[in-house]
């Protein structure tokens, strides 16, 4: 859509966190980013590489496969966070353990400008500039987006000595 019609000035830039440590777990990123479109959630903008990242507060699991997507939605934040929670459950995901395996987990790490904290959602995420399996792909393809006035490319560097490596078979 051209970014000057009246539609797209009505849209907002929005972050999304994906991960999965259960069956072809690229695969299953992709099939989430590719729910995000096909459902009219957000027409995605950009894709970083799949990363490969050990386990993150329940450590005896499977290491994860994580990306993040950049998109511009037309839906308010909380509609947003329905629609992704909605994706997570049609693709089969089941609630267990915290931080447990996982067919899929899409986050929303931002929604446009401005922080939001609701009782279902705080944005920007309040665990984004903890982890570096979101950090390190959020950097990639948005390395001067600066979040509640802090450099997401500079937090990433902080998480450097984190075993966070490109997937190698990654056929996006």
């Amino acid at each position: 859509m051209p970014s000057n019609t009246p539609e797209a000035k009505n849209l907002v830039a929005a972050g999304f966190g994906l991960g999965s440590n259960i069956g072809d777990k690229p695969a299953n990123i992709r099939k989430a980013l590719t729910l995000l479109e096909a459902r009219g959630v957000a027409t995605i903008t950009a894709v970083s590489s799949i990363y490969r990242t050990p386990p993150w507060g329940y450590l005896e699991q499977e290491s994860f496969a994580n990306a993040c997507a950049l998109g511009r939605t037309a839906l308010g934040p909380e509609a947003l966070l329905a629609a992704v929670k909605a994706i997570e459950t049609d693709m089969g995901r089941e609630k267990a353990i915290r931080w447990g395996p996982r067919l899929i987990d899409v986050d929303l790490l931002f929604y446009g400008d401005a922080p939001l904290t609701t009782p279902d959602l705080t944005l920007p995420h309040k665990e984004l500039f903890n982890r570096g399996f979101v950090l390190v792909p959020l950097a990639e393809i948005a390395p001067d987006l600066k979040l509640g006035g802090r450099s997401v490319a500079k937090a990433a560097m902080e998480h450097a000595g984190e075993p966070i490596e490109k997937w190698r078979d990654d056929s996006r």
